[in-house]
């Protein structure tokens, strides 16, 4: 699977302004329903959920990355989002530490397989350092992209 299948380029936030958790969970799904990703009448019932999930342990890997994710019956394929937060943000990670990376993972409940390969994806390449501190010196969009798009050519 490659990310630029299942990112949505127009809901990626590479300047995340956030003062907790819950900020930039919320931010993250609004810019997915802001992108018609996601309806808006769901979009609580997916912060929700994805805050439920934190609940059983922090989705902060470490090393100033966070991948937080749930299934959501709304949702008709694999989505997900990118967030930079350029100043960190206390995530709760299992490092302790701040984190900069955000990718968000909301997946269909009846599709387990994409759901679990979709977090394969996002942390193998979270897991290559050139990728992690090109990501964390973008600030566009179209950085971000490109970056996506070069993983997926196993360029970064």
């Amino acid at each position: 699977m490659r990310l630029t299948e299942f990112v949505v380029p127009n809901a990626i936030l590479p300047q995340l302004q956030a003062d907790s958790k819950q900020s930039a969970i919320r931010q993250m799904v609004a810019s997915l329903m802001n992108a018609g990703k996601i309806r808006p009448a769901d979009e609580e019932a997916i912060v929700s959920a994805i805050s439920k999930r934190e609940e059983l342990g922090s989705t902060g890997i470490g090393r100033g990355v966070a991948v937080p994710h749930t299934k959501h019956a709304s949702a008709e394929s694999i989505i997900a989002t990118v967030a930079l937060c350029h100043s960190g943000l206390d995530f709760e990670s299992l490092d302790g530490e701040d984190v900069y990376i955000l990718f968000l993972l909301i997946s269909p409940p009846d599709r387990p397989g994409d759901h679990l390969r979709g977090l394969e994806t996002i942390t193998r390449h979270l897991k290559n350092d050139d990728f992690c501190n090109f990501l964390k010196q973008a600030t566009t969009v179209e950085a971000v992209v490109d970056l996506l798009q070069e993983a997926d050519e196993g360029q970064t």
